[in-house]
């Protein structure tokens, strides 16, 4: 079964004690995808070095605050998911932007944020480019009309994007959380299993 290292929130707890949380669903929603979560420190030197040597074959940017640019205050978060997708590039190693997963992609490729009204704790449709539509869920604050290349348009709700894609590299990024969903989404399993070419 292969590996796939995964990013993690950054929180501090009552004795000022930096720390990494993952929610337990997405070990969860991974393993249906046919792959074992591994999660990365948000220690960019550490977790760059346990990617390589693990050698995952894959990549998640997960959810779950902002970036530093748009009033985050996780800079050691941010600059790990840098040096992980600058590795998982270099590498052909797939990646996967989940929310402020896909924000960061949107911004390592020079696409900016704007505020989005509607988004936060919400349930709405998305409308893929490629034909038809489905329900997600819904709880980002920020979003992008448009989107830098080589970066192409995969889904939209109304004028904000959705999910994206990479031109050439195996990078996807989506807004919705597919471990937040009661039963995980078909459609979001055979995504990941795609990207990941697991058989």
């Amino acid at each position: 079964m292969k590996a796939v290292g995964i990013t993690q929130r950054a929180v501090s707890d009552e004795h000022d004690e930096e720390r990494d949380a993952l929610d337990v669903r997405w070990v969860e929603f991974l393993a249906v995808c046919g792959v074992v979560a591994v999660p990365l420190p948000n220690s960019a030197p550490h977790a760059v070095r346990a990617a390589r040597e693990l050698g995952l074959a894959g990549l998640v940017l997960s959810g779950g605050g902002d970036l530093v640019a748009y009033g985050g205050t996780t800079p050691r978060r941010d600059e790990t998911e840098r040096r992980l997708l600058r590795w998982a590039l270099t590498g052909d190693v797939p990646v996967l932007g989940v929310c402020r997963g896909m924000q960061a992609i949107l911004n390592h490729f020079g696409t900016s944020l704007r505020p989005v009204a509607g988004h936060v704790a919400v349930r709405h449709e998305v409308e893929f480019r490629s034909g038809g539509r489905r329900e997600v869920n819904s709880y980002h604050r920020l979003g992008a009309d448009v989107v830098a290349d080589p970066l192409v348009v995969e889904a939209v709700c109304g004028p904000v994007v959705e999910s994206v894609r990479h031109r050439d590299a195996r990078v996807v990024g989506v807004m919705w959380h597919p471990e937040r969903e009661p039963e995980f989404a078909p459609q979001d399993v055979a995504l990941v299993r795609g990207l990941l070419e697991v058989s």
